[in-house]
């Protein structure tokens, strides 16, 4: 019994002295916490989406206010985030409020399926396992692991095979575009005007395109050709707008025979939202 009442004691001693030790070592080596870190943190979203490349909100803060980061990096507050931010850091806001789009319109209907896919229900899965499981290897695998990551209910599978944009929601965060293996989705300014090929098929043989998907780029140029502004050229077997002489005219759509040129501000952005899959 007095064993036990003399380890009592002499635990209370010892966690005393312990007590004692630490605040006086927390007082003597306090390292005074920069404030500039809670009012930028108090600006942020708190969405912890991981779109800036920092660990959370909490990483992201700390970085602008020692300078390790810009403050337009928040995709998921957008302009107006960085606007608050930017003004709190004393700098010009220069953000741009970007969107996600899907540079693919492979549905179950114009893209042909290699056959029934059994394996892990992941498009990542799928495409390391059977290289892809539509005959485009290019193409959407449809399996959804873009909506998974998806923080802000701006992705959701339609009920042709492709995963489609709320643009409403979308903040531009960019985790859908890191996430999809066939890296199918591109970050455009939200006002962005101009044409865009919906499609990502770089195979340089008309035929094979053709067998593979009805919308998919046939490299025909007719686009490169017609356009009177000449600002379509051919990069890696895909046509590309230069935005700054683009005037939305939209000749390259009307011409383009498979029609997967489309207008960003008309057919993308403003086009009515498909059913979803329950």
């Amino acid at each position: 019994m007095l064993t036990i009442i003399i380890t009592i004691v002499f635990s209370i001693i010892l966690a005393f002295v312990l007590g004692l030790a630490l605040g006086f070592f927390q007082k003597k080596f306090h390292v005074e916490r920069d404030p500039k870190i809670d009012e930028v943190r108090a600006a942020l979203p708190g969405a912890n989406c991981g779109g800036c490349g920092f660990p959370g909100c909490d990483g992201y803060a700390e970085a602008v206010a020692t300078g390790r980061a810009a403050t337009n990096k928040c995709t998921a507050g957008g302009a107006s985030t960085t606007e608050a931010v930017s003004k709190l850091m004393g700098v010009d806001a220069a953000g741009e409020d970007l969107v996600s789009v899907l540079l693919c319109q492979g549905t179950r209907e114009v893209a042909l399926s290699k056959g029934e896919y059994v394996g892990i229900q992941t498009c990542r899965a799928a495409k390391l396992s059977t290289g892809s499981v539509k005959a485009c290897t290019w193409g959407c695998q449809g399996l959804g692991d873009c909506v998974v990551v998806c923080k802000f209910d701006a992705l959701a599978m339609g009920e042709d095979g492709l995963p489609h944009v709320d643009f409403d929601n979308c903040t531009g965060c960019g985790m859908c575009a890191e996430e999809c293996p066939q890296r199918l989705f591109t970050m455009v300014p939200r006002d962005r005007k101009g044409s865009v090929v919906l499609c990502s098929n770089r195979n340089v043989l008309k035929a094979n395109v053709i067998k593979t998907c009805k919308v998919g780029c046939i490299k025909c140029e007719i686009c490169v050709k017609s356009c009177p502004e000449k600002c379509i050229s051919m990069v890696n077997g895909i046509p590309v707008t230069e935005y700054s002489k683009c005037t939305s005219c939209g000749v390259c759509v009307q011409k383009c025979p498979t029609k997967c040129y489309k207008m960003l501000e008309t057919d993308v952005m403003g086009k009515k939202k498909v059913p979803v899959m329950a």
